[in-house]
């Protein structure tokens, strides 16, 4: 990779807002409750040709004292975010055969007949909806990133290359009928107007019809120490609790919740018309006991989450000092839009020389803000480095796995998190 040159064409840095009120009640009692280190748009990996400062934006985490939802502050414009988004799903470790098993487990759940139609908003490559299709479904994929919207549907999963909104929704029941389900995986944490949303639903449902969603789980996020996945395409931290608060006051339900291991712990509940045919589920007020003894939709867990993320930083700079000062060379491994929260909060770069990535995509760009060059996994051996942070930390074991090589050539792998540790 060529050494990076500033574009001579302006970069327009994305519009952004502070909300004052609560995403899901619109309470106007807030608390402060974590403060990460700002970062640039996470996934803004961008080419030589494009490099020029890149604007960082606060990731201040809030907590609303009337319903307890945890929610971003700053609200990033989602048109630039989305207009030339990067990543895909079919990149991602596990996803495809994860949703596979996702889609047999909800055909099954709810008793969907073949032939039945199903959308799914936030549908990316259309990985998830082929898991539905293949199993007789009639799907429709809804995403507003052009250009892998197109790609989907040459590939054979037609997708609206849209936002989903209840204008939407109106447009797709008078032109196809009511949906049996609708599906929104990892995804409805990034919308700020939720209230669309519900109307969407509410809109486009048959009358027995599902909403089912997969998001992160904060409960298990805050214990599991997944802060990385903290960031500005995910405004909201979701929890059963508020949500179920939310959908009532829609007249939806949420009548089911099941806890996924997927993304560091996340959350699939399951949401019908208000006396829909459907009974609430005991593990509705499972979930939200946990939460509540748990004091999540409070100040005492983030502050702790804080003090262990010092720590962490304190350990890695003692270690990567100690290197760097014995002259070794160290790497990072990963280019993901989470590894642009943890490299900037443990303030990572100056430590490392380049990063290297799998994906295609993120090979021959730079990190956002700190521009550091980003390579092929065979740069490890390439360049002769030493040691590889994984900043991915949740795939140490696969990423260790695919890349043994680098270690059988005396290289070591180091781990982040959950604890610091040279492999």
């Amino acid at each position: 990779m060529t050494a990076p040159q500033a574009s001579s064409r302006p970069l327009v840095e994305a519009p952004i807002y502070r909300r004052k009120n609560c995403r899901l009640c619109a309470g106007k009692r807030l608390d402060l409750v974590l403060k990460l280190c700002p970062t640039p748009l996470e996934d803004d990996y961008r080419k030589a040709d494009r490099l020029a400062p890149q604007k960082s934006y606060p990731l201040d985490l809030a907590c609303c004292a009337d319903c307890g939802h945890v929610f971003l502050l700053d609200v990033v414009d989602a048109g630039k975010i989305y207009s030339e988004y990067l990543y895909v799903t079919q990149t991602s470790l596990g996803l495809g055969e994860h949703y596979d098993r996702y889609a047999a487990s909800v055909i099954g759940k709810l008793g969907l007949p073949a032939g039945c139609f199903m959308v799914e908003f936030g549908s990316n490559d259309g990985t998830m909806l082929r898991a539905f299709q293949k199993r007789g479904l009639k799907v429709l994929g809804v995403d507003p990133a052009a250009p892998i919207a197109k790609a989907a549907t040459e590939a054979g999963t037609e997708t609206v290359a849209d936002f989903f909104t209840a204008a939407l929704a109106r447009r797709i029941k008078a032109e196809r009928g009511p949906a049996a389900l609708i599906a929104a995986n990892m995804v409805f944490a990034n919308i700020d107007n939720l209230d669309d949303i519900a109307a969407a639903l509410v809109e486009l449902l048959a009358d027995d019809g599902v909403f089912v969603c997969e998001t992160g789980y904060l409960l298990d996020n805050i214990k599991n120490l997944v802060f990385d996945n903290i960031y500005h395409e995910h405004l909201a931290y979701h929890s059963v609790k508020p949500l179920a608060a939310f959908f009532a006051r829609h007249g939806l339900e949420l009548f089911d919740a099941e806890a996924v291991d997927s993304k560091g712990g996340s959350v699939r509940f399951f949401v019908q018309r208000k006396g829909a045919n459907r009974p609430v589920e005991p593990s509705v007020a499972a979930f939200i006991a946990r939460e509540d003894a748990a004091g999540i939709h409070a100040a005492a867990p983030y502050v702790e989450l804080a003090r262990k993320l010092d720590e962490t930083r304190a350990r890695l700079h003692d270690l990567l000092g100690g290197f760097k000062r014995q002259g070794k060379k160290i790497a990072g491994f990963g280019a993901s839009h989470s590894v642009t929260t943890l490299a900037h909060h443990f303030k990572l770069p100056p430590f490392l020389e380049f990063i290297v990535d799998d994906n295609p995509r993120k090979q021959d760009t730079f990190m956002p803000g700190y521009h550091i060059p980003v390579f092929h996994p065979k740069a490890l051996l390439e360049r002769k480095a030493d040691y590889a942070v994984i900043l991915p930390w949740r795939f140490s074991g696969p990423i260790r796995e695919r890349h043994a090589e680098f270690a059988r050539a005396g290289g070591r792998f180091i781990d982040v998190l959950p604890t610091v540790e040279v492999l």
